[in-house]
């Protein structure tokens, strides 16, 4: 039997079969940033490939995550999918190496996206320009799954200037921090190989971020709305 969920109040509604709302309310509560030392925190990097970047109209084509606990990336837990569907070849597709025959024998999407929010837990999430992947991941969990996601998300892209300004890498992608901190990279532009350089540019930046008395993610959270707000009244 399958229920159907209200997204937004419109006339859209996503299937859920009752073993899948059955999943979705055994999921914990998303944790709050707390004042825990960052090496204790259970993070999960996150990473999207999508048909393209528009948060309104494109689609998640694939979804890559590591998790970082201990102060470490744990290189034997990680979340890699395909999902299934029969979107149009687009230079977006070929990018990421995604045959249309390897999108057709995807995961189907309630699935794989019920399987990433198992391995997800409570834990805060990483990216690099981490909210088209948190604007992305929110519409295809709505529209799927009727799940409202409400996971933290700490953007990288953000984290990186902030701590470092003596880069003066204000608006750079992740190559630029890659190159930077001179990181050995072995394969990019697959949703699992970019999700584990983000791990790694986040362990190093959690480094600088210690030596400077940033100590837990609440602490982070705090230095980032500061430097939002001056990075906002330097550019009135």
């Amino acid at each position: 039997m399958k229920r159907l969920l209200g997204w937004l109040g419109r006339s859209q509604a996503a299937e859920v079969t009752e073993a899948q709302q059955a999943r979705l309310d055994a999921l914990p509560t998303p944790m709050a940033p707390d004042q825990r030392p960052l090496q204790e925190q259970r993070l999960v990097v996150l990473d999207l490939e999508t048909t393209g970047l528009n948060t309104n109209r494109d689609h998640v084509l694939s979804i890559g995550a590591w998790v970082i606990e201990d102060g470490c990336i744990d290189l034997g837990t990680r979340y890699e999918s395909t999902l299934q569907g029969d979107h149009k070849v687009s230079e977006s597709i070929l990018i990421h190496g995604l045959a249309p025959s390897t999108i057709a024998a995807g995961l189907e999407p309630a699935e794989a996206l019920l399987d990433f929010l198992d391995f997800l837990g409570d834990s805060p999430v990483i990216g690099y320009h981490a909210p088209f992947d948190q604007r992305m991941l929110a519409r295809s969990l709505k529209s799927n799954l009727g799940y409202e996601l409400r996971h933290r998300f700490f953007d990288l892209a953000e984290v990186a200037p902030m701590l470092c300004p003596q880069a003066r890498i204000y608006k750079g992608g992740l190559d630029a921090w890659v190159e930077y901190f001179s990181l050995e990279v072995l394969e990019r532009h697959s949703a699992s190989a970019d999700a584990l350089v983000t791990a790694e540019l986040a362990l190093i930046l959690f480094s600088k971020a210690r030596q400077q008395g940033i100590n837990s993610l609440a602490a982070l959270d705090e230095q980032l709305g500061s430097w939002r707000r001056r990075q906002t009244a330097h550019s009135l």
